[in-house]
């Protein structure tokens, strides 16, 4: 397994190109924490933390396909660059104003979150001219998720390293300063550089036009809520068993899970289609909420916890890899980037919604809520199955590729020169219904 990962990364440019990826995120993965510690210190209340960290978390959901669409029209540097500077500039107008006036203070939480640079999905949408073959290509995909599970895990820890070493402003900044950096070392880089989307039909849906992309997001809103709930729900668990350090427990074996299903997923060759493996890991992902609910002790609640996270990294990566063949045809960076706002806006409905469940019916309801996330997202994929069958490959009409296939039975080739690697046919939509 490990020397599978260890030939990715030794391609020419993968390693910088996820390093850089990873440190130009810092930014997004620290923004909530770091903003409200920085409110706090400014003698703002918790309402105003949460009001700006919302803002903030808003604005990005925003931004994220609109830089997204723009750099397949424009390129990676032209915009992702330009984007973090501002970004940046964003946050320094917070620090700069603090939390008085307060519209000061919305307007750098709102300008740093709208310019957001779209680089989850823009190194995404790189991966096929970087590494040869799907395999590989599905393989880092694999990584990826692996990978953000880990940066969401440092990225508060180096908050607060930087918190106790200068205060919170500085923080802000210094987190601010290295998503730059990362940024500017993906843009600069020969592959971002020579990236060209697909030609695409010019369309005002954009990349919302694909029905299975539709059904994927709709799929992917209900496992952020249930993502969302169980960060709200650890809290309320902690608290009934009196010692708070109990809600880490849970997320750090819900994240450890994650990381350890991610990387045995991406190890294997996986035969079938994409599309119904997709099915049975949010079944299974759903299957590993559900027992949360009898809230055991912490011992055996941590264990559930752990074992809920396993395939949440491999549901996204397999996710990644349905958008890649699902999205139109110049318009891959804007799909992934949809993903990562749908989920988004699902686990702050999540969060929003948990709280007055949990003060009806304490934390099994709570995590009640996170197993009907779960369930939910498995029925939207599994009512909306039809939508995929738009793709030749997709449901009902795709050969599959695996070991065990013939030559007249496997996929078509991808020539090195697509950048989407599909050919998605989209019906019902003519070149007269453009914007």
């Amino acid at each position: 397994m490990a020397m599978g990962y260890a030939e990715l990364l030794r391609a020419r440019h993968a390693m910088r190109l996820l390093a850089g990826t990873l440190t130009g995120r810092l930014p997004n993965a620290t923004g909530p924490l770091a903003i409200v510690l920085f409110t706090r210190a400014e003698g703002g209340s918790y309402t105003l933390a949460g009001v700006l960290s919302a803002v903030y978390g808003l604005a990005t959901a925003v931004g994220q396909p609109m830089l997204g669409r723009l750099v397949d029209l424009h390129g990676q540097p032209r915009v992702m660059f330009p984007a973090a500077v501002f970004s940046a500039l964003g946050m320094l107008l917070l620090t700069a104003a603090g939390t008085d006036p307060v519209w000061a203070a919305a307007a750098g939480v709102l300008v740093a979150g709208v310019c957001t640079p779209p680089l989850e999905g823009g190194l995404r949408a790189l991966w096929p001219s970087v590494l040869k073959g799907p395999d590989k290509v599905h393989r880092a995909y694999a990584l990826d998720a692996v990978a953000q599970e880990v940066m969401f895990a440092v990225g508060p820890l180096l908050v607060t390293v930087f918190v106790a070493l200068w205060n919170e402003a500085a923080a802000l900044l210094v987190i601010n300063a290295l998503g730059v950096l990362g940024a500017l070392s993906v843009v600069v880089s020969p592959p971002s550089r020579a990236w060209k989307s697909a030609p695409r039909e010019p369309h005002w849906l954009g990349a919302l036009r694909s029905p299975g992309l539709l059904a994927l997001l709709a799929t992917f809103f209900f496992v952020g809520l249930a993502l969302g709930a169980v960060a709200v729900a650890s809290v309320s668990y902690a608290d009934e068993h009196g010692e708070a350090l109990i809600s880490s427990y849970l997320l750090s074996a819900l994240g450890f899970g994650a990381l350890a299903g991610g990387l045995i997923y991406g190890a294997r060759h996986w035969a079938g289609l994409p599309e119904r493996r997709l099915v049975w890991l949010v079944l299974a992902l759903a299957a590993g909420y559900m027992p949360l609910v009898l809230v055991p002790g912490v011992i055996a609640m941590t264990a559930l916890a752990g074992l809920s996270g396993v395939f949440l990294a491999p549901a996204l990566a397999c996710a990644f890899v349905v958008v890649d063949r699902h999205a139109p045809a110049g318009t891959v960076t804007e799909a992934f980037s949809w993903l990562v706002t749908t989920f988004g806006v699902g686990a702050a409905a999540g969060t929003g919604l948990v709280g007055p469940v949990i003060e009806w019916g304490g934390a099994s309801a709570g995590f009640a809520v996170v197993g009907g996330g779960g369930l939910a997202a498995f029925l939207v994929l599994l009512l909306t199955g039809r939508a995929f069958s738009a793709v030749p490959g997709g449901f009902r009409s795709a050969p599959v590729m695996g070991p065990a296939a013939g030559p007249e039975h496997a996929s078509p080739p991808v020539t090195e020169a697509e950048n989407d690697r599909n050919a998605a046919p989209e019906p019902g939509f003519r070149t007269g219904r453009q914007a």
